[in-house]
């Protein structure tokens, strides 16, 4: 088959329906995450069916009009998360094809390229280790393919069954219960139907997918998937809408059909607020709730009974704790984590008992909504306040996995509040302080959030040992036998070097460790333990 025509369309959705219908319990066996209700494989399934319909229902002309219908039918008929996010997919198919028009090698190649797009899109908080991972890995592998539709449908079906063997190393709570991402591998039975209407071999491929299945006997259920199609919406109401869920819960989804129309989709305890939300966006039809259990539930006897997390302000600082086995969300500087991407951390930890370990004020404040939201279920979620990344560090020195749980939180919170915290800032304007007034570009220090010194333009690298070593000496001289210093991107190269040397010439008694933070609003993070 060198291109995809209306009828080759038809087959593939009808080929999916056979290859879902077979693999269905299978694929809700492996399903436990985002919650473990063996519902995967059925979802897929009933999106499928219905997007099959809608094409078996019509007499299109060409592979353009086909796709359109078959888009149309799956984000119309929908369910969960993997059915919403799988209608993106042949939605990203069909927008893709009105503009490449045939569908050969690499008409399918931009296809796949666009419906990663597409599909990413519509999730408000991506999650690796998903399907949206293996459809990204399918996406890099065909981009700017120009070979023949049989070879680049085989290299996006080979590489997604390559990315769906790589999901337990994304997202921890698959390599807890041994499994691959049950959406994931939805998507590969997609493509791999794809493949056999190309070629002519229509079969289920027997990609390894071992049996599964998982005891969910669960106390009853906390929350609750809310899912309705929404008419009537202007693309300007959309970020409220999604802001609005956020805060609701996890696992939202806006979808479009490409006509108006949206999927929505949302985990959350308050069924009222979806609906009301969608009703101040527009006009809300086949809404449908189902009851969800306790997000990633351990298995019996699996010995799993805490994770430690953390959120923290840097992509250095995030890289830096991901190097220590702790599952970290980073955010923008400046910015707080919503409610959504908050729970997400937590509910994706092993574990029952999760302690958080928030590196500011206002994420300390972030955690602390999420743990005591309804969304977090059984979890026994603790969150340790730290005001700067350096207590994070001074919590994760003296945490022991061996320890029982209360009592390791109780040594990481009194690591963290046992550190004192220094901070050298660059004045961005005139300001007036307890020791002074500051000008622009002057450097300010700070002890425990107190202003201590202000330090004269410019921020060279001996102005800014000098201000180090005051803030250090101020902080010293009520004890201390450890040093942390975070260096922040504007921080001159060779300063850490000539502190360090400072230091061992004024404290020979004191240790210094030094690492890089990714901050741009301090320059140094100082912590004395």
């Amino acid at each position: 088959m060198r291109v995809l025509d209306a009828g080759a369309v038809s087959a593939w959705a009808s080929a999916c329906v056979h290859t879902l219908d077979q693999l269905r319990p299978a694929i809700n066996g492996i399903n436990v995450y985002p919650v473990a209700d063996s519902d995967t494989g059925s979802n897929l399934l009933h999106t499928m069916t219905g997007a099959n319909a809608e094409l078996a229902g019509a007499d299109p002309k060409d592979a353009i009009e086909a796709l359109s219908l078959f888009a149309k039918g799956a984000v119309a008929t929908a369910r969960g998360n993997s059915g919403i996010i799988m209608s993106q997919v042949i939605r990203g198919f069909a927008e893709s094809a009105k503009v490449t028009g045939d569908i050969d090698g690499p008409g399918l190649a931009a296809a796949l390229v666009h419906a990663d797009i597409v599909a990413t899109g519509a999730v408000t908080r991506p999650v690796a280790g998903t399907i949206l991972s293996v459809l990204h890995a399918v996406a890099a592998a065909v981009k700017d393919d120009t070979r023949s539709l049989t070879d680049v449908a085989t290299r996006a079906a080979a590489a997604a069954a390559a990315a769906l063997d790589e999901t337990p190393n994304q997202l921890p709570v698959l390599a807890k219960a041994g499994v691959v991402d049950a959406g994931g591998r939805g998507l590969v039975a997609v493509l791999d139907a794809l493949v056999g209407v190309i070629t002519g071999t229509n079969s289920v491929p027997p990609h390894s997918l071992e049996a599964h299945t998982h005891d969910h006997g669960l106390p009853a259920p906390h929350a609750w998937e809310v899912m309705y199609l929404l008419d009537g919406v202007e693309e300007t109401a959309l970020p409220a809408l999604r802001k609005a869920l956020t805060g609701l819960g996890d696992s939202v989804t806006v979808a479009a059909d490409g006509s108006g129309s949206h999927a929505v989709h949302v985990h959350c305890a308050d069924i009222g607020g979806a609906i009301e939300a969608g009703i101040e966006a527009g006009r809300p039809r086949r809404i449908r709730v189902e009851p969800l259990i306790t997000p990633t539930p351990l298995e019996p006897g699996s010995g799993v009974d805490r994770t430690v997390v953390a959120v923290v302000h840097g992509w250095a600082i995030a890289e830096l704790l991901r190097a220590e086995g702790i599952a970290v969300l980073s955010v923008p500087s400046g910015t707080i984590p919503s409610v959504e991407e908050m729970l997400g951390l937590i509910n994706e930890a092993a574990g029952r008992h999760v302690t958080v370990l928030p590196g500011g004020v206002a994420l300390t404040g972030a955690a602390d909504a999420a743990a005591g939201h309804a969304m977090a279920g059984e979890r026994d979620v603790v969150v340790i306040p730290c005001s700067s990344p350096v207590q994070v560090l001074a919590a994760l020195a003296v945490h022991d996995p061996s320890r029982r749980t209360n009592d390791d939180v109780v040594a990481m919170a009194e690591a963290a509040a046992a550190t004192r915290r220094g901070e050298l800032v660059i004045a961005h304007e005139e300001s007036l302080t307890w020791v002074g007034r500051a000008q622009a570009g002057d450097v300010i220090g700070f002890v425990d959030g107190e202003v201590v010194l202000i330090e004269p333009a410019p921020a060279s690298e001996t102005n800014l040992v000098a201000a180090a070593m005051s803030v250090l000496n101020r902080m010293l001289a009520a004890g201390g036998e450890m040093v942390t210093v975070l260096f922040g991107v504007d921080a001159p190269t060779g300063v850490d070097a000539e502190l360090a040397e400072q230091l061992r010439l004024e404290h020979p008694e004191v240790e210094m460790t030094s690492y890089s933070s990714g901050l741009a609003d301090a320059v140094l993070l100082i912590g004395v333990e």
